[in-house]
């Protein structure tokens, strides 16, 4: 196996499972609300639609702080870590009171606009399920930022283990507070958890070897400074996970037209295809930060690792739909829907195939194109794609739910068509010096042919027998960057 591909298997693992164990507690929770009648059900599942709303927002703290402490570890440079972990934080703080406190001042006006009017029956049950999950946010956004500092860090297992440490207690508190409190023990339990675990998160930073040698580093750059870098590099990530949202959010509104049946069956099937589109972000990540590692350290492997996350994407995504085809029906029969919509939710699945297929190699490479500094681009092909997937799913709706899997498959090879394109172009020009691109101020030839030197080579590079022998600068900075995680 590859370096590369074992470094993403490494990183990526953790990150899965992470994803899997929210979604898990999500569903259980439902189960959890379902008991208190529809109205109940409703209130919450919108409190999740607005979560993950928000959660584009946040990403723009989180994703940026992963790929600039990366990017820094790669080069060795202890002062730009502090400052990306600075300008992190410093977003997050930025933008908490007015999601925190600007939502719950507007709980009410909120519930009114989702929910078409004051006069619907969930209507008291949102607003007082937003009471407590939009000043929540500000734990939610705290834990996001804390996971990016961690997985730039190099380290994807402690955000794993937080998440399931936040997760397990949800599920031990929602029958309590639910039974307690109604639908706001359910907000309540969600945020007690997240912050049990954000606690025990602020603990495993401070213990970080690599983290603990940042700062005691001076800042390479000014809070400032800082905050307005991680916004530039992380918000085009935040525009490309909103575009897709408000993307599969319009195409509801084309199932919907096909009739109750295919809408109920198009809402069981999609969480199915979820569980296998997890594994593509987590490549993603696993890329991001392995690439932004890798050029901070003045090693431009992009082609090398974009080649081992499209292989690994690939396989993944043809292992989905394989499985998915295969086992359409028990699928939907256990997410116990009525034999109409198990029939047509089946057949959904088993038309998933050439769509996860592409999806999976857009979203592995990405990663690199996010971890290299090219997200801008990602983000107009996604807005161009969501563009196209709209009108050829009104096209197609003809043929029922096929034709839509249809029009999402022609939108996305367009979009792969588009960044495959994007990337070769991007090889051709990559320069032949790379300080531009590493962290930190700009050296001259001398310097930094000296400080090359005395760099260690990356993890999946072959030792050196300097190295072997143990000279050299080993600090403990340069441990602590190799760990495994």
């Amino acid at each position: 196996m590859s370096a590369h591909r074992r470094t993403l298997v490494r990183l990526a693992r953790p990150v899965y499972f992470e994803l899997l164990a929210g979604v898990a507690a999500g569903i259980i929770n439902m189960v959890w609300v379902a008991r208190l009648g529809g109205d109940a059900v409703a209130a919450v599942a919108l409190a999740g639609n607005v979560e993950n709303l928000l959660l584009g927002v946040v990403l723009m703290a989180g994703s940026g702080t992963t790929v600039l402490v990366a990017r820094a570890r790669g080069a060795d440079d202890p002062g730009a870590v502090r400052a990306a972990v600075r300008g992190g934080t410093a977003l997050c703080a930025l933008l908490v009171p007015p999601v925190a406190l600007g939502g719950y001042l507007l709980r009410e006006p909120l519930a009114t606009l989702l929910l078409g009017g004051s006069g619907h029956p969930a209507h008291a049950l949102a607003t007082a399920c937003f009471a407590i999950s939009l000043p929540g946010t500000a734990v939610f956004f705290a834990t996001n930022v804390l996971d990016g500092i961690l997985k730039g860090a190099g380290d994807t297992r402690t955000p794993m283990r937080l998440a399931f440490l936040a997760n397990g207690l949800i599920l031990v508190l929602d029958p309590l507070l639910i039974h307690a409190y109604g639908v706001p023990g359910a907000a309540l339990a969600t945020v007690t958890g997240r912050s049990v675990a954000l606690a025990a998160g602020l603990l495993a930073l401070r213990r970080d070897p690599l983290l603990r040698a940042a700062r005691a580093a001076r800042a390479a750059l000014p809070t400032a400074a800082a905050l307005r870098r991680t916004a530039a590099t992380g918000l085009p990530m935040s525009v490309d996970f909103v575009v897709r949202m408000a993307g599969a959010l319009a195409l509801v509104s084309v199932v919907a037209r096909l009739g109750v049946t295919e809408i109920a069956a198009y809402g069981l099937a999609t969480k199915a295809m979820y569980v296998a589109t997890m594994a593509f972000y987590s490549v993603r990540q696993a890329a991001a930060i392995h690439s932004a590692h890798l050029l901070g350290s003045g090693l431009d492997e992009r082609r090398a690792v974009g080649r081992q996350a499209l292989l690994l994407g690939g396989t993944l995504g043809a292992g989905a739909a394989g499985l998915l085809f295969l086992g359409a029906g028990p699928v939907m029969r256990a997410f116990g829907a009525e034999p109409g919509v198990a029939a047509a939710g089946a057949l959904f699945l088993r038309c998933l195939g050439p769509y996860l297929l592409l999806m999976a190699g857009y979203i592995a490479l990405a990663g690199v194109f996010e971890g290299t500094g090219a997200s801008p681009y990602l983000a107009r092909i996604t807005v161009v794609g969501v563009l196209v997937q709209l009108p050829l799913a009104h096209a197609l709706s003809g043929a029922g739910l096929p034709g839509i899997c249809l029009a999402m498959a022609l939108a996305m090879g367009a979009q792969c068509a588009a960044l495959g394109l994007l990337h070769r172009r991007t090889l051709a020009a990559v320069p032949g010096s790379l300080s531009a691109s590493r962290t930190g101020p700009s050296r001259g030839p001398a310097e930094s042919a000296a400080r090359g030197s005395s760099r260690r080579p990356p993890r999946d590079a072959a030792p050196s027998p300097c190295a072997a022998t143990g000279s050299g600068r080993r600090s403990r900075w340069r441990r602590s960057a190799d760990r495994s995680g």
